[in-house]
C-alpha cells in the first residue's frame, strides 16, 4: 500500500513539473517570446514579460465588481492565444485577466497558449495547438462550456471588455470582429476551394458586405500559407486583391501564394505590376529577386 501511494505521488509531482514547463523561442530580432501552453505566473513573474503584464493589469479596473450575470460564467473556461511579441495581446490579456479577477472568477478556468511570429511558423503552436481554432489574430478568447465554444473575444472587444463579456454571460455575444475572415475560416470549413469557385460571385461579394481594412483577409492569407493550406491561402488573396488592387503589399502577397502553389508565371507578372506602383518596396522586391533566381536558366535550342 505505502509503495502504491509513493509512486502515485512520485506520478503526480512528475505530471505537475511537466505541467509547469514552458517553451520559449528567440525571433531574428534576438527577443525571447512564449510559445505553447504556459501558466500565467509565466507572464506576472518573468521579466521579460512582467513589465508589461503587471503594469496592464494594474491600471485597469472595474468601477462596480458586483453583477449577477458573474455567476453564470462560474462553468465557462477561456482559451485564450496570444503572442508576447504583440501589442494587443500586451493590452487585452492583462486586462481580460483582471476582469476575471474582479468578477471572482477562478483562475484555474483560464488556459493560455502562446504562438509563433516566424515565416515558417506564423501564428502557430509548437505542437499545432491553434489547429481546428480558426485563430488568424490575437489575441482570441474562446469561451466554452462543457468543451463546446459559445462565443468568442477577437483581437479587442466589439464594444468593451466588461460588456462583451456580460453578453456572454447572458448568451447574447456580440458578432468577433473581423467578419470577412470569420464568414472565410467557416465557409471553407463547409466547402471545398473547389466549390467556392465554381460559384465565386456570391461568396466574393458576401465577403465584400463583411470586410473592413486591407490588412484583415492578407493576415488570414498568410496564416493559412504558413499552415500549407495554400490553395485556401491564394483563394483569400485573390479576394483580397481584387478588394485592393493597388496596394503593392496585397498585390505582393497574392503573386507570394501564386508562386507557392506552382504558378510562377502569373506570380511575374503579379510582382512587376506591384513594382510599378512601388519600385522602392523591399519586401516585393525581395520576394520578386528569389522567384527569377529559382527560375530554370533558358537552353539555347538545339539544330537537328
Amino acid at each position: 500500500m505505502k509503495k502504491t501511494s509513493c509512486l502515485l505521488l512520485l506520478l503526480c509531482a512528475f505530471t505537475f513539473c511537466i505541467a509547469q514547463e514552458k517553451t520559449t523561442y528567440t525571433n531574428e530580432r534576438g527577443d525571447v517570446h512564449l510559445c505553447g501552453p504556459f501558466e500565467i505566473k509565466e507572464l506576472k513573474e518573468d521579466s521579460l514579460y512582467a513589465s508589461w503584464f503587471n503594469k496592464q493589469y494594474d491600471e485597469f479596473s472595474l468601477e462596480d465588481k458586483n453583477y449577477s450575470w458573474s455567476n453564470k460564467l462560474k462553468d465557462i473556461e477561456v482559451d485564450i492565444y496570444l503572442c508576447t511579441w504583440c501589442g494587443d495581446s500586451k493590452k487585452w490579456v492583462p486586462s481580460f485577466v483582471k476582469v476575471w479577477d474582479q468578477l471572482g472568477l477562478d483562475r484555474e478556468n483560464l488556459n493560455f497558449t502562446a504562438l509563433y511570429d516566424t515565416d515558417e511558423h506564423y501564428k502557430q503552436g509548437p505542437n499545432g495547438e491553434e489547429k481546428g481554432k480558426r485563430i488568424h489574430l490575437v489575441p482570441t478568447f474562446i469561451f466554452k462550456r462543457g468543451g463546446e465554444e459559445i462565443a468568442r473575444i477577437v483581437e479587442e472587444p466589439q464594444n468593451d471588455l466588461l460588456t462583451d463579456i456580460g453578453q456572454i454571460a447572458l448568451g447574447l455575444p456580440s458578432q468577433p470582429n473581423y467578419k470577412a475572415a470569420n464568414y472565410l475560416m467557416n465557409l471553407l470549413e463547409e466547402k471545398s476551394v473547389e466549390e467556392v469557385r465554381a460559384d465565386m460571385n456570391t461568396y466574393f461579394y458576401k465577403t465584400y458586405d463583411y470586410l473592413g481594412k486591407s490588412g484583415e483577409l492578407n493576415t488570414l492569407g498568410r496564416v493559412f500559407l504558413h499552415s500549407n493550406r495554400i490553395e485556401e491561402a491564394v483563394l483569400v488573396f485573390e479576394f483580397n486583391f481584387y478588394f485592393f488592387r493597388y496596394d503593392p503589399y496585397i498585390i505582393g502577397s497574392y503573386a507570394n501564394g501564386l508562386a507557392q502553389l506552382g504558378d510562377t508565371k502569373k506570380a511575374k507578372e503579379l510582382y512587376e505590376r506591384a513594382l510599378k506602383i512601388d519600385p522602392e518596396n523591399k519586401w516585393v522586391t525581395k520576394l520578386y529577386q528569389e522567384l527569377k533566381e529559382k527560375e530554370p536558366e533558358p537552353t539555347e535550342p538545339t539544330l537537328e
